[in-house]
């Protein structure tokens, strides 16, 4: 249950032609405080209700639990949700041992296209694609719970 990642953003579309999956996510939050976010997901037709803690001081790892909802369970928690429902377009791309999560954004936080590789410890290697940018890991406004509240576009 405990989570450990690396955020990064991106920069260019390239990685969509090495993509090995496509799936559309809407999702909003009971609860937005980052010491635990309530997150409800509709991932492409499955529903998913996550509670995160708070991020360590390098903010690559934090207690993440998950668990599958049915689809008319996760589509009422939403209207239940804060303002500022996020959706996107997740791509899968495998690179080296690890799988990256790209997601792309749409609607007020379109233009945000960011990059996350789960790992097994903090300081576990990977390989880089050429199209991963800056490192925002611990950066909180990159924190979907956040965007929510303070989207791209208001940046």
């Amino acid at each position: 249950m405990i989570e450990i990642e690396r955020k990064f953003l991106v920069t260019s579309d390239n990685f969509k032609d090495e993509a090995i999956s496509k799936t559309r996510i809407v999702q909003g939050f009971l609860n937005t405080n980052p010491d635990r976010t309530v997150r409800i997901r509709l991932k492409g037709e499955e529903g998913f209700i996550t509670i995160k803690g708070s991020s360590n001081e390098s903010g690559t790892t934090r207690f993440e639990w998950e668990k599958q909802i049915n689809l008319e369970e996760a589509e009422a928690l939403l209207q239940l949700c804060e303002k500022g429902i996020l959706e996107k377009n997740r791509y899968e791309i495998p690179c080296g041992k690890h799988v990256f999560e790209v997601d792309d954004f749409h609607g007020v936080n379109a233009g945000l296209t960011v990059a996350e590789v789960e790992l097994s410890s903090e300081n576990e290697a990977f390989k880089k694609p050429k199209w991963l940018g800056k490192e925002v890991t611990g950066d909180i406004k990159y924190y979907n719970s956040q965007l929510s509240k303070t989207p791209f576009c208001e940046w």
